[in-house]
């Protein structure tokens, strides 16, 4: 699936603020071995390992235009390399995630995996969105289901493995994770308008309907999705509410 660093960016302040509030949740330790998986442009990763003392970094990306941009923060102790966060290996003192395994089916499997990782003494932190039960999620999804779109899709929609707070805690638990904070918050985002909103979600959670449909559906997918967010927020001014998990656990 191709990635757009330019579109997904236009937002940055707001995709921003959810990596430091998991910058916080870190224990740091003096040289630490650390992978960051989802890395993106690489411009958080850098702030990763600014904030790590001594620690080896390694960022990993399936998208090859994101690892491209990733390119300008490779140094001293941070590197960056192709790779799907499922079938990642190794032992880590530190196993990171922001805004990435929402890609990636099946959490039941997934978290027990990634906690896996982790050297005795690491720590798991990831941050991912939870936001699908939102109408600007929602309506993705009805159109997606209506023709000409269900067809052209062969009836494809994306499902979202995200889990509940309460599944998190308890997945954690059970495979030996201690220490364990996890929680949901609200990201307020002020945007200007219903096209605001559109852009923000092309960036992301469009991609893998743009993916499977030709330039035309594509436009006349954007179209009605443009029309029916003007519907639903037709003032100027939106105050749109973001949800996020996050979630931290150490090994013994």
């Amino acid at each position: 699936m191709p990635w757009d660093p330019e579109c997904y960016l236009k937002f940055k302040a707001e995709r921003f603020a959810p990596f430091e509030d998991l910058l916080k949740m870190i224990r740091v330790r003096d040289g630490m071995s650390v992978i960051d998986l989802g890395c993106g442009t690489g411009e958080m990763t850098r702030r990763l390992s600014d904030s790590l003392p001594g620690s080896d970094v390694l960022g990993i990306d399936s998208s090859q235009e994101m690892l491209e941009k990733a390119k300008d923060y490779v140094g001293p102790g941070l590197g960056f390399k192709s790779g799907e966060i499922e079938s990642i290996e190794g032992q880590w003192d530190l196993v990171f995630s922001n805004a990435a395994i929402q890609w990636v089916p099946d959490h039941q499997a997934l978290v027990p995996r990634l906690l896996a990782l982790l050297n005795p003494g690491g720590q798991l932190a990831v941050q991912l969105p939870s936001n699908h039960h939102h109408p600007v999620y929602r309506t993705i999804v009805e159109i997606a289901d209506e023709e000409p779109f269900r067809s052209a899709l062969n009836s494809w929609v994306r499902n979202f493995p995200v889990l509940s707070v309460d599944e998190y805690a308890v997945l954690l638990h059970e495979h030996g994770g201690g220490e364990i904070e996890v929680f949901e918050k609200v990201y307020p985002h002020l945007m200007k308008d219903a096209d605001a909103l559109v852009e923000w979600t092309s960036g992301t959670v469009l991609l893998p309907y743009f993916d499977r449909l030709s330039s035309e559906v594509k436009t006349a997918f954007l179209n009605e999705y443009r029309t029916r967010l003007r519907g639903l927020y037709p003032t100027e001014e939106i105050l749109y509410a973001f949800r996020r998990t996050l979630f931290s656990a150490m090994k013994p």
